[in-house]
């Protein structure tokens, strides 16, 4: 065996990879073919996606260092060596999110678009605002002491406030308060302006400073500051829970105390307030960070307001399906037709919204069974199995209550459902219902007929605007026994011996994806081209890494879009050496996986072996979660993935990152005299592959 395969160091850190990719969302906040707005969307973002990386992933390496675990990363790393590394690169991103924050500013204000500090207000703002602060901030504010009679109070996640330190006019005794900011709030207030085309915000902490004499009369102040506090926000599930929901319920109580993985300050404070501060949250140096500037960058959103939708990207309209368009919207007729595949969020997620809601209203459906992951706050799909139930339909929903900062609504949504008389379930205790399926069954003159939609992202309209996912509708019979087989195991634990068609996991997608690779190796064992293409958001298993490594060596030539976290290090000369990763960051969110093996020639080609799955490549999808993956066998839609969405991805050359062997990323530049291409414009334009368009695309090298 080749010594680099035993070796940890042919894997990359999990936490690192994450990191370098939010460096990548963030480096498009500095990206100057995008709208400034939309710059400023993707700063909001990466401090987004930092906060719950903190909550989740730096509490977990925290838990392990705090309960002595000696088990080592992948890669060969302690926790406390994973640790080190994970704050030091963290805290550059922060550092290089107030630069670009600071520099967003600059522009901003070119555009007319001010982010006051209080001292350029005139005397018509000023009046504004406190009649603004008197009657709309202060009677929520709670102003609370800190002495012995007024103890340190509880700071919620995420939860801003502003701490003092005064006297009493004509008094020597320091005193200490705090003003949390109200959740509820928002972080910006928007001046009146003279001028229509002029918009000028201030943060409410500047409010609360401008009119601190309102809140504290008579007083003198010697320091102050803001401080911001991010807690552990993973939950645990106890095996031995009875209830469900009533663990979960208790949990996200537990959730909104949990430690304090970090706090925030601004470095103005006194040293005798900022030690009152951190001792009250007994944290340690390393999770105690000072900013002179803006933090919180999440709700940086706030400022991308309709008023100046000229520094936003145009509004795109989806298309409706051309298929579905020629059977007037009649979806069971033109899926018994043929199967439909739907891109969004460049094809409307209407479809899938219309498809039962059809069904809802057909009088020959007699039932429904639904997978809920995450949905959105105010859901249609729900409404619809609701209506469904009230209709006298049969109606199943799998509500996933472990779907993570979605288990409030999730719980929500599960007694809306049972108050309609929705069998409602919650799969299992250890294994997440991650699959995306729908299921209805019709009655027809032939039969019961069951039609499907399968898809690769959450039944959530409000992301299927941004993420791209496919859909996949059809009433194949041997498909149609799978999900039945699949729903079954899920609402009742009865496995099934073997699926048809579709792999599920835990277990089946890892061997269905091993044999491929192993018939790809065995092609080229016997002189044939070996061949691989994979799309996903992570790829993080040590054993599917290991796998491709194998393939590499033995000449298959491998391609792979990544978006997220990569933990397989390409290029590297007697290891990965056939081995290419890319990642696409840009207008859309990738979330599609899809999986294509050459199957004895190069890709793309008409008999390639093609799947669509919910599962990322990492353990949790594989082994730890219920998730699905199903091949494309129609030839329209199989053309169409390969062709179409799949070419296109690795022709991108304006929104994508070669990932190097190191992990680092470096952006990938059109070659002299090479056209630029950009994935997401082009899917936005065109349908699908023609004559016309082909010319556009920069077919892979073979």
């Amino acid at each position: 065996m080749n010594k680099l395969q035993t070796m940890p160091e042919r894997f990359y850190n999990r936490e690192l990879s994450w990191l370098r990719f939010n460096l990548r969302v963030l480096e498009e906040a500095e990206n100057p073919n995008h709208p400034l707005l939309e710059r400023l969307r993707f700063l909001s973002i990466s401090a987004s996606n930092l906060d719950e990386f903190y909550m989740v992933r730096i509490a977990g390496i925290y838990g392990q260092i705090r309960t002595d675990i000696k088990v080592l990363s992948q890669e060969g790393k302690t926790p406390s060596q994973q640790l080190s590394q994970v704050l030091e690169l963290s805290q550059k991103l922060v550092e290089q999110q107030h630069q670009i924050f600071s520099d967003l500013k600059k522009q901003l204000r070119t555009e007319k678009i001010y982010i006051s500090d209080g001292k350029d207000l005139n005397a018509q703002e000023l009046a504004w605002l406190k009649d603004y602060f008197t009657s709309e901030i202060f009677p929520i504010l709670t102003p609370l002491a800190i002495d012995p009679v007024h103890p340190f109070p509880f700071m919620s996640n995420l939860g801003f406030c502003l701490a003092l330190e005064f006297t009493k006019t004509g008094e020597d005794k320091i005193t200490h308060a705090l003003i949390p900011i109200p959740r509820k709030m928002k972080r910006f207030i928007c001046v009146p302006q003279a001028e229509d085309n002029q918009l000028k915000f201030i943060a409410i902490e500047t409010v609360l400073d401008l009119f601190l004499e309102v809140i504290f009369p008579h007083f003198e102040f010697s320091s102050k500051g803001l401080f911001r506090v991010i807690r552990d926000s993973d939950i645990e599930v106890e095996e031995e829970s009875e209830d469900l929901v009533r663990l979960f319920e208790s949990a996200l109580k537990r959730r909104r105390r949990g430690s304090v993985i970090r706090l925030e300050l601004e470095d103005q404070m006194s040293d005798n307030l900022r030690s009152l501060i951190v001792k009250e949250f007994e944290v340690s140096a390393n999770q105690t960070h000072s900013y002179n500037g803006f933090f919180g960058m999440n709700q940086l959103d706030e400022l991308i307001v309709e008023q100046r939708a000229d520094l936003q990207f145009e509004n795109y309209t989806p298309r409706i399906p051309k298929h579905v368009k020629q059977y007037s919207g009649n979806f069971f007729k033109a899926i018994a037709k043929k199967d439909i595949i739907v891109h969004h969020p460049y094809e409307t997620y209407d479809v899938v919204l219309d498809f039962l809601n059809e069904a809802v209203d057909d009088p020959d459906v007699v039932a429904i069974k639904q997978t809920l992951y995450r949905t959105d706050k105010n859901s249609k799909i729900v409404q619809a199995l609701i209506r469904a139930s009230e209709n006298g339909k049969n109606v199943t929903a799998l509500v996933e209550l472990k779907a993570r900062f979605s288990e409030k609504a999730n719980i929500q949504w599960s007694r809306d459902l049972e108050r309609a008389g929705v069998q409602v379930v919650y799969g299992f205790m250890h294994l997440k219902t991650h699959a995306k399926l729908c299921l209805v069954m019709r009655q027809e003159k032939a039969g019961l007929k069951h039609y499907m939609h399968i898809a690769t992202g959450n039944y959530n309209p409000i992301t299927a605007k941004i993420y791209t996912d496919l859909s996949l509708f059809t009433a194949d019979a041997e498909m149609a026994k799978d999900v039945i087989d699949i729903f079954n195991y899920i609402t009742g634990y009865a496995t099934p011996d073997k699926l048809r068609k579709i792999s599920m996991s835990p277990n089946g997608i890892f061997d269905m994806l091993v044999e491929n690779i192993h018939q790809e190796i065995e092609n080229t064992k016997q002189g044939k081209p070996g061949h691989i293409w994979f799309k996903m958001n992570s790829l993080v298993d040590a054993a599917i890494i290991d796998e491709l490594y194998k393939a590499s060596q033995a000449g298959v030539k491998i391609e792979l879009v990544v978006r997220g976290i990569c933990c397989l290090r390409p290029g590297i000369k007697g290891l990965s050496d056939n081995i290419f990763v890319k990642s696409i960051v840009g207008r859309y969110l990738e979330h599609s996986r899809i999986y294509a093996f050459g199957n004895g020639a190069q890709l793309p080609n008409k008999n390639a072996k093609l799947y669509i799955a919910s599962a990322d490549l990492m353990p949790r999808n594989l082994y730890r979660r219920v998730e699905i993956c199903v091949p494309i066998e129609n030839a329209e839609i199989h053309d169409y993935i390969l062709n179409h969405i799949l070419v296109a991805n690795f022709s991108d050359n304006v929104q994508s990152w070669r990932i190097n062997e190191d992990g680092t990323a470096s952006r990938i530049k059109p070659a002299k005299g090479e056209k630029t291409f950009d994935a997401h414009s082009f899917f936005m334009q065109n349908a699908a592959i023609t004559n016309d368009t082909k010319k556009h695309i920069i077919q892979p090298e073979n």
